[in-house]
């Protein structure tokens, strides 16, 4: 373990990436981050910005790059691609952010050997899956972010709702980070009491099939309406990179729902998506076999058909 030397490579200066670059840089996790894009005054400038609060943070060398720059890099961050515009589906986007990554995988890969590549571009399941291949990283070493962020926002919505502490909520969202993706209400818990026990006795009246799936609606949808409402999303997003990042460099063995390539899993293989993982300074050590109640275990397997059907149709 190496905290004090660790290094994060970010490619793309746009908003997530320059976002999570702030946050990371609070953080005091990595002693060496380097954001690299194609528009290199972009990246100069969020560079610069950011490097000007230096004296309230933990010391950090921060500066843009080429990809030569992801030399020495324990983790290199994918941000880069096209954003999804408003009425898009991340799906809709697949083509156009496969071509980036046939551009982008080999330069990063030359570069940094070693690293461990950690995609956020969506649709990120996808192109966590493509950049396997093109890599040919082990599949450990290749991780999307995940539905850590659809986790979260499941968490807070839920602690909104029963009124407690969001960090008392255990509760995950897995499989596609988007449109099927689903909610594990079986196994979810409010301080180690089931959900399902727990609310009826709340007070907060959430006692229906009708009023959980409305929950879920929310968490689901609450990606499309912040686009709507402001172009596109990269506060929460940011926070979960750092999350993650977090778990790998300092070697945490921590549970979480980041995407991985999944095999033999109620039938599932050979498809990346989301189920909780124990992430530690190796990647992905392991996915969680979680015990799903039938209908979970029936949306999860048609999660992985609708990823499996779209990687059949991209180009590589």
């Amino acid at each position: 373990m190496k905290d004090d030397r660790s290094k994060v490579a970010i490619i793309g200066a746009g908003s997530v990436g320059s976002t999570f670059a702030y946050a990371l840089m609070i953080s005091g996790i990595a002693r060496e981050i380097v954001l690299i894009d194609r528009n290199e005054k972009r990246a100069a400038g969020e560079c610069m910005d950011i490097s000007h609060g230096a004296s309230f943070v933990t010391p950090v060398k921060l500066y843009s790059g080429g990809y030569e720059s992801c030399q020495g890099a324990d983790i290199v961050v994918i941000t880069a691609g096209v954003r999804q515009e408003p009425g898009e589906t991340r799906i809709d986007l697949v083509q156009r952010n496969a071509d980036v990554f046939k551009d982008i995988i080999p330069k990063i890969t030359k570069a940094a050997p070693e690293a461990i590549l950690l995609v956020v571009t969506n649709p990120m399941d996808i192109l966590s899956y493509m950049a396997w291949k093109i890599s040919g990283f082990p599949r450990e070493r290749v991780i999307g972010s995940g539905t850590v962020l659809d986790t979260s926002r499941f968490r807070y919505s839920l602690s909104e709702h029963c009124g407690v502490d969001a960090r008392n909520v255990h509760a995950y969202i897995i499989g596609e980070h988007g449109d099927t993706e689903l909610p594990v209400w079986s196994l979810a818990d409010i301080g180690g009491m089931p959900l399902v026990k727990y609310c009826p006795v709340c007070g907060h009246g959430c006692k229906s099939e009708e009023e959980f799936n409305k929950i879920f609606e929310q968490v689901k949808n609450a990606g499309y309406k912040i686009i709507e409402a402001k172009g596109s999303t990269y506060y929460a997003i940011g926070l979960a990179l750092v999350r993650i990042v977090e778990a790998i460099l300092r070697d945490e063995n921590s549970i979480l729902p980041v995407s991985t390539l999944v095999s033999d899993y109620y039938g599932i293989s050979n498809v990346y998506l989301s189920l909780p993982c124990l992430v530690n300074r190796a990647g992905v050590k392991k996915f969680l076999k979680l015990d799903l109640s039938p209908v979970e275990q029936d949306q999860l397997k048609r999660s992985a058909e609708m990823l499996r059907q779209v990687i059949g149709k991209v180009k590589l």
